[in-house]
């Protein structure tokens, strides 16, 4: 590049031969010195020239030396100055300043520099200097940082877009916090368009803002907004577009609508809009598109929708709207779009007025309610490239006009009732077909490699439960796979090695509940694109397979892998899932698993690991789930397990773990289950609640069975702190950890990993693969607890699960239990109680198992509401019992004319510990406690059909 004095002396004679030209033809060219200026813009960048474009500014000069006449560039006809500079997508890249010469065209009103690298640089505040801008568009350009405080002066503006301005991992660079958007609302009183998606604003939208009469265009995409939508924008008289998707923290809910309002587009999605939509939506004849995608909104959906006859998308997915039929459809000639998963429409059948809307191009009816026959007329609607009718309840065939879908990009049928055979043959003439999910039916799907045409290309191909039972070998051509799943069939024998080299850009490899026995290949080298691994419920044998360094979700629990885990783990810095349970690993475990800062779930479950716990766990971790349970480890509790600050779920039972109770685990503030039973912990309970809060704020699932512990229970410290906040209720969401999802193009997969429990009865395992968050239990059984049962146990108000058996407890049965209105299974049993069965037992109309088997209890048994249904077994070993169910006679006593037992103890009918379960299948038996076992569940689409239907809603 030229030194800056050489390119003065050069431009200086360009504006003599300029000058020159003027004086012999009296035309009036741009003046000198903005000439210079842009000149000297232009210089100050790299000029980055893609194939695909021409940057505008290496034209200017071969466009002559009047610089109105430049590509980009526009001049008033009667001054002459530069007034509008369009510089968009120009492949310029260097930083800019308020030096920049830029800054020197005073008479600019229309600036755009959108879609250009400005290396991460701030916005100039010289750009205060442009003080007749009307236009400004620095749309997706790179800057960075806090907008400038120059930019509320711009009085005249009606256009600003500083949108999409993010790094290399889509985050927004921009911030708007001095000023803030209040600043603006009160300045740019001309507004129009206004575009700040992906700024970071964390605030709320202020209500200056719907004094802004002249917008048209407001859009707030993912700028963190907070508080609640002031409603009187929605009634801006100009308003055409409102854009506020993805603000999590957003709440609001619809005005009345009226007819002169202009709106064409209204995005709310992923919002926390909530009520419902109001059936003067119908008023807003302009509509063109409407989302509210993934809300809280509710009720029906007003028939008014059908009056929009300019609607072109309709998205309502992830909210609770109901319906049974949904006549509007067959108005809605426009549309080319329609989403309404995951609600609650409970069709017979797909609607068939979507039969008349030629336009489709995409439907997405999915996690629904709809049965009867795939619809035939389906196929009429040649537009369609994209069909989801996943998650339903339809029945019958699939039937083969399908293959009239020339243009089908996407189809998705995934859970449902589909039966009889299916020629894979059907899809060969679907020449567009890239994402093809047929998993989770009834279905058998025949593959015959064909002879004649070509397969399609799939990225996307799910074929679980299909009751396949070999590889299909046309997969052997599929080169540009992303996901593949082929869970849940009978395949038998090998893994073959080409599977591996199938694709290079392999995301998905998912091949568990199968027969298969090894690698075809014992050295595997796995694409190093691959993100998630599922060989669960296999019977392969050997070392670890290594996986790329891509790997986010590691998952082969249930197979016979032997040997160490290979050091090569611990390089996983991307790994979030690890799932290594129930195979026959051995050796001792690595202690990097507590430096993996991206771990969310770590499951060793059912090994022969030995040795400590690993030592060191980072204050840095994400860690929700720890499950160490069924090892052979020793040694005492790390205390660095404190630093994991996000735990919900540690499962350490069954092993020889030698320490005193962990009364420092309190101090998590997300632990939710803490299960330490069969070790050998010892000594007494001794928790000491700090001045500051509370210990174990969130534990609702608690045991401790099966060890050495002494001393009084510790019942008094759960009974009285404030227990279980925000779990009042009905309520259906299940403890689980999450993560929101892994895109795939046009497919939202979810990534979830439930909390489930084992519980073995007389011998019996019993899987329950759902928690509900509201599930309270405590198990403090097979120790050495001396002394009463304290009255305060009347405080566990939510408790459905006490297990005190096999201890050395005396005294009477508190009449307090009978406050335990949510109690379903109480175990006193194997202790030393005397006195007689409190009568208040009665009250407890959920009781299913109650046992109080071998103490010194006297008296009659009561009468009445459960009682009526206990066996023998319940009250054996109790000499001086009597009554029914026993044979023993009460000849010595009658009840019927005893007095009611007093109680000792009033409790707080709100207080209470841990929180409700809803699990009515709970059987106690002989022996030390619930056993209570997690098992980590994993799942993108799970094994057994049933089982995750009743469990997960995916999106």
């Amino acid at each position: 590049m030229a030194s800056s004095s050489t390119h003065f002396f050069r431009l200086s004679l360009v504006f003599l031969m300029i000058s020159f030209f003027q004086l012999s033809s009296h035309q009036q060219l741009c003046h000198k010195d903005e000439y210079l200026a842009l000149m000297q813009f232009k210089d100050s960048f790299v000029i980055e020239r893609q194939a695909s474009t021409s940057p505008k500014v290496n034209l200017w000069q071969s466009q002559g030396v009047d610089c109105c006449s430049w590509e980009g560039i526009w001049c008033d006809q009667d001054t002459s100055h530069v007034i509008g500079l369009d510089l968009s997508n120009s492949c310029l890249f260097g930083s800019i300043n308020s030096s920049s010469s830029l800054f020197r065209l005073g008479h600019l009103q229309y600036l755009n520099l959108a879609l250009n690298d400005f290396n991460f640089s701030k916005i100039p505040s010289a750009v205060g200097n442009l003080s007749r801008l009307t236009y400004l568009n620095l749309f997706g350009s790179f800057f960075s940082g806090q907008i400038p405080h120059e930019i509320s002066k711009l009085s005249n503006l009606a256009k600003l877009d500083l949108s999409f301005n993010l790094d290399y991992s889509n985050r927004g660079l921009l911030e708007l916090k001095r000023p803030d958007l209040n600043s603006l609302a009160q300045n740019l009183t001309k507004l129009e368009w206004l575009d700040l998606s992906y700024v970071g604003i964390n605030s709320p939208i202020p209500m200056a803002l719907a004094n802004v009469s002249s917008l048209t265009h407001l859009h707030f995409g993912q700028c963190g907004l907070l508080g609640k939508f002031p409603i009187d924008i929605f009634q801006l008289p100009k308003l055409q577009v409102l854009d506020l998707d993805n603000n999590w923290e957003l709440s609001g809910s619809f005005p009345k609508f009226h007819s002169h309002s202009q709106l064409r587009a209204l995005d709310v999605g992923n919002t926390t809009f909530s009520g419902e939509l109001p059936i003067s939506i119908g008023m807003l004849s302009s509509l063109e598109y409407l989302d509210v995608n993934s809300c809280n909104l509710s009720g029906w959906v007003p028939p008014s929708i059908g009056n929009l006859t300019k609607l072109h998308v309709l998205n309502l997915p992830n909210n609770s709207f109901k319906g049974e039929n949904a006549p509007f459809f067959s108005n809605l000639t426009q549309l080319t779009q329609i989403n309404l998963k995951l609600n609650q429409f409970t069709f017979s059948e797909v609607p068939s007025s979507l039969a008349s809307l030629t336009h489709l191009m995409k439907i997405d009816l999915s996690y629904n309610q709809i049965s009867g026959h795939f619809p035939s007329w389906i196929s009429n609607l040649t537009n369609l490239t994209q069909l989801n009718l996943g998650s339903n309840m339809l029945q019958g065939s699939l039937p083969s006009s399908i293959s009239r879908l020339k243009n089908l990009e996407t189809l998705l049928v995934y859970f449902n009732n589909l039966s009889g055979i299916v020629e894979f043959d059907t899809f060969l003439e679907l020449k567009s077909l890239k994402y093809l999910e047929l998993g989770f039916n009834n279905f058998s799907l025949v593959i015959k490699t064909p002879t004649n045409g070509t397969i399609p290309k799939f990225k996307m191909l799910g074929l679980s439960f299909c009751n396949l039972r070999e590889f299909p070998d046309f997969l052997r051509n599929q080169s540009e796979l992303n996901v593949l799943s082929l869970g849940s069939n009978n395949i038998h024998g090998q893994i073959p090695s080409w599977i591996l080299n199938l694709s290079a850009s392999l995301w998905v490899l998912e091949l568990s509940d199968n027969n298969f026995t090894s690698f075809e290949e014992s050295f595997l080298v796995f694409p190093s694109s691959l993100m998630y691994l599922d060989l669960s419920s296999n019977f392969l044998k050997g070392s670890l397979p290594i996986p790329p360094l891509s790997i986010l979700f590691y998952l082969v629990s249930g197979n016979m892998f032997s040997g160490e885990i290979p050091r090569q783990f611990c390089n996983l810095t991307f790994l979030q899932v690890l799932n290594l349970s129930h195979n026959n690993l051995t050796g001792t475990m690595l202690q990097c698993f507590g430096n993996l800062s991206s771990m969310l779930v770590l499951n060793l479950e059912g090994n022969n690991f030995h040795g400590p716990i690993p030592k060191t766990w980072e204050t840095t971790n994400q860690l929700r789930a720890i499950k160490m349970g069924q090892n052979n480890l020793h040694g005492r509790l790390p205390r660095s397990l404190g630093n994991c600050k996000m735990l919900e779920f540690l499962d350490l039972g069954k092993n020889m773990i030698k320490d005193i109770f962990p009364s420092w685990l309190g101090a998590l503030p997300e632990l939710r289950i803490l299960i330490l039973h069969s070790n050998r912990f010892y000594g007494t309970i001794s928790i000491k609640v700090p001045e500051t809060g509370f210990l174990f704020p969130k534990l609702h699932i608690i045991d401790l069975s099966d060890n050495g512990f002494v001393g009084t229970l510790p019942i008094d410290f759960f009974a009285r702190r404030n227990a279980t906040a925000n779990l009042d209720g009905e309520t259906t969401t299940y403890l689980q950890a999450y993560k929101r999802h892994l895109m795939y193009n046009l497919l939202i997969v979810p990534i979830v990993f439930p909390y489930s429990m084992t519980i073995t009865n007389k011998g019996e395992k019993r899987e329950y693969p759902k928690i509900l968050e509201v599930f309270s239990a405590m198990d403090l059984s097979c120790n050495k607890f001396d002394g009463e049962i304290p009255e305060v146990v009347g405080n566990l108000k939510r408790l459905q699960l006490l297990n005190l058996s096999n201890n050395i407890l005396v005294g009477p049965i508190p009449t307090t239990l009978g406050y335990l209105a949510n109690l379903e299974a109480l175990d006193l049993s194997q202790n030393k109680l005397t006195g007689r069965i409190p009568t208040q037992l009665t009250r407890l109309n959920f009781l299913e198992v109650f046992n109080v088997s071998h103490n010194h209890l006297t008296g009659p048994i009561p009468k009445g509401q459960q009682f009526d249904t206990f066996e023998n077994s319940s009250f054996d070993g109790n000499s001086e019992l009597c009554g029914m169910p026993l044979s023993r006679k009460c000849d010595y006593y009658n009840s019927e004319n005893l007095p009611p037992a007093s109680s000792t103890f009033e409790g707080n009918e709100d207080s209470g510990l841990l929180a409700e379960f809803d699990w009515k299948l709970v059987l106690l038996g002989y022996g030390c406690g619930f056993l209570i076992g997690v098992v980590i569940g994993n799942i993108v689409f799970t094994r057994k059909r049933k089982w995750f239907m009743q469990t997960f809603r995916i999106w």
